[in-house]
């Protein structure tokens, strides 16, 4: 205990600073992914606390961050446009993926999987976070000029039709659900239809609007009706806070500009009695558990949402373990991966019990805390109460800031947030695949296959495709290295090697040298299976030199036993000089030794092969 205290009064200031650094983004996190803004302050609040508390790395800061609220925003976006709109109806299903999320990355941690999530290939993640800040700067065009399609008259208008059929479907499946016969009951259909009110209809059509533009692409299709309703004051507001943002940090770095940006916007909009469009309240007093997670809990509404949960998993240890790395070379302290991946698990977890977002380590805040004097876990902690007490205390005035203002703090992230490395490098990346009459380089492609499919199609399929693409480019360029490097040579081309100069010349039409150099795997097999075919009939012995063959993959052992078996159909006998221990014990479970190749024709050198063919092979010349 008196080393938790040790730093104190670091901790306590890096601690508080950090807080306060973070209050902006879990604010707009939250209103981004459709949960309101207390969703990214209860995140904030229980993951900082509890991810410093059980976590492996002393200077983290952890909260939501644009990766996985992109994600969480485009899961939420679904079930809202399943559940009508819903956020109440939608809310155990949202919470128990994030809370499965948590529990995930805390297996991760157990089972010792942190130590590789560092061969996550770099163009996914490149392409993946360049995806996230497009998302978040496309999606936060509408707010920053004060258009909500779910408040556009004509286009509220233009979903009416759409609306009485989804009404109706619902009234079916009601009906369906209490086992009502509808061609039996149609008079029971038509006095449910006839109850369906003008507001119902209007409600509907409204979420309808709404959800229209909840995606990038659907953001993209309204832009050319936002820019016919612009509101300017609530673009002054997003452009007054992006300007301060960026100008800010000439004056000074000591202070965040973010939270400048908030405070000056929001005063001047609240100090002049503004019309501006406020936030939604931020609900006063301690977070509670949702309980709902467990009470209406259903599997199978879970089921479709499990790899949702993985990606949010998997990302959060990717984005934490990477902070852990910049707090390492700035602290010169080593963190312990496993444990880091426990902590945030568990963070995750109680921050999504009580309808917090989830999150992971954050690069700024992390370095911000360390800056400040935060040196233990106790800072991340402090972080987390200071966030409550915010909450706690300021709660209704946080309720007051502008919506523009925090979508123009999102403009930022997601320019921020833009993989620019990755982007500057596509010209200098080696051009190694053709598609078409067009070179390009494989890594760049696997990029922009990644950067499209996660912003116009889906963030959670667009990782799995990629992690599937690249891993398949990565076994044909490494298969094509190999077979370079290897010398599993045709017949014809095969050359002696040194120890085989005295071979006895009237022996070389009886017994063919057969030499296996490198790895014998899917990209070497093709000249090594038509071995069989290429020996003339006359010949009695064949010799495979395996001494240089370290490697024999599940491929390359199925292609030996075929080899195998149609030189025993042509009477071959055949010798295995230099087998090493890997290829043996392969060979040995599925009874090529001893079914195909006795004991006996096993030799460690040539030399002793080469005894065994004088005595045992004859010329019939």
């Amino acid at each position: 205990m008196k080393n938790f205290f040790s730093n104190f009064k670091g901790d306590a200031f890096g601690g508080i600073t950090a807080g306060i650094v973070a209050l902006p983004l879990a604010l707009a996190f939250g209103v981004s992914s459709g949960l309101g803004p207390s969703a990214g302050l209860y995140g904030a609040i229980f993951l900082s606390f509890f991810a410093a508390f059980f976590g492996g790395t002393k200077t983290q800061i952890s909260g939501p961050t644009a990766p996985l609220t992109a994600v969480s925003m485009v899961l939420i976006a679904g079930l809202l446009a399943v559940n009508e709109g819903d956020v109440s109806k939608s809310l155990p299903i949202i919470l128990a993926v994030f809370i499965l999320a948590g529990l995930m990355q805390v297996a991760l941690g157990v089972f010792g999987f942190g130590k590789y999530i560092k061969y996550i290939p770099y163009p996914v993640i490149s392409g993946f976070m360049t995806a996230i800040g497009l998302i978040i700067l496309i999606t936060q065009i509408l707010p920053a000029v004060g258009y909500y399609p779910g408040e556009d008259v004509d286009l509220v208008n233009q979903y009416k039709s759409k609306a009485e059929e989804m009404i109706l479907k619902d009234i079916l499946k009601e009906e369906s659900s209490e086992g009502i016969l509808v061609l039996e009951n149609f008079n029971e259909i038509n006095k449910r239809a006839q109850q369906i009110t003008e507001e119902a209809i209007l409600k509907e059509s409204q979420i309808l609007a709404g959800n229209s533009a909840s995606s990038a692409l659907g953001s993209v299709k309204a832009i050319p009706r936002a820019l016919q309703h612009i509101n300017w004051l609530e673009l002054l507001l997003a452009l007054g806070t992006i300007f301060i943002i960026y100008g800010f940090k000439y004056i000074t770095k000591v202070i965040p500009s973010t939270l400048v940006a908030l405070i000056i916007m929001s005063g001047i909009a609240i100090g002049f009695g503004l019309n501006y469009r406020p936030i939604e309240e931020i609900p006063g007093g301690f977070p509670i558990p949702n309980l709902r997670v467990f009470t209406e809990f259903n599997f199978g509404n879970l089921t479709p949402y499990i790899f949702t949960a993985f990606t949010l998993a998997i990302l959060g240890a990717i984005d934490s373990l990477l902070t852990s790395v910049v707090a390492d070379n700035v602290t010169k302290t080593r963190h312990n991966p496993n444990k880091e991946l426990i902590g945030q698990g568990i963070g995750n977890s109680i921050a999504g019990l009580f309808g917090g977002l989830p999150g992971a380590g954050a690069t700024i805040r992390t370095v911000v805390n360390i800056n400040a004097g935060g040196k233990t876990r106790l800072s991340g902690m402090i972080s987390g109460v200071m966030l409550l007490l915010i909450l706690l205390l300021l709660g209704p005035v946080a309720s007051q800031i502008p919506a523009a203002v925090l979508a123009g703090i999102l403009i930022t992230v997601g320019i921020g947030v833009m993989d620019y490395k990755g982007l500057k490098a596509i010209p200098s990346m080696a051009k190694d695949i053709k598609l078409g009459p067009i070179k390009m380089s494989s890594e760049v492609l696997i990029m922009i296959v990644v950067l499209l499919l996660s912003t116009f199609w889906n963030l959670v399929y667009a990782v799995g495709i990629g992690l599937i693409f690249a891993s398949l480019m990565f076994m044909k360029k490494i298969g094509d290295l190999t077979t370079e490097r290897s010398d599993v040579k045709s017949l014809a081309n095969e050359k002696a090697w040194d120890d085989e100069a005295n071979f006895p010349e009237y022996l070389k039409q009886e017994v063919f040298i057969k030499h296996i150099k490198g790895p014998l795997f899917f990209g070497t097999t093709s000249d090594f299976q038509i071995l069989a075919d290429q020996i003339p009939k006359t010949a009695s012995t064949v010799i495979i030199r395996t001494g240089r063959m370290a490697y024999i993959d599940q491929s390359g052992l199925y292609a030996l036993e075929d080899v195998l078996i149609d030189l025993k159909k042509n009477n071959m006998n055949i010798l295995i000089v230099g087998l090493l221990n890997q290829p043996r014990y392969l060979m040995e479970r599925i009874d090529i030794i001893p079914d195909l190749i006795p004991e006996e024709h096993l030799f460690d050198n040539f030399n002793d092969c080469l005894k065994w063919v004088k005595a045992n092979v004859k010329n019939k010349a």
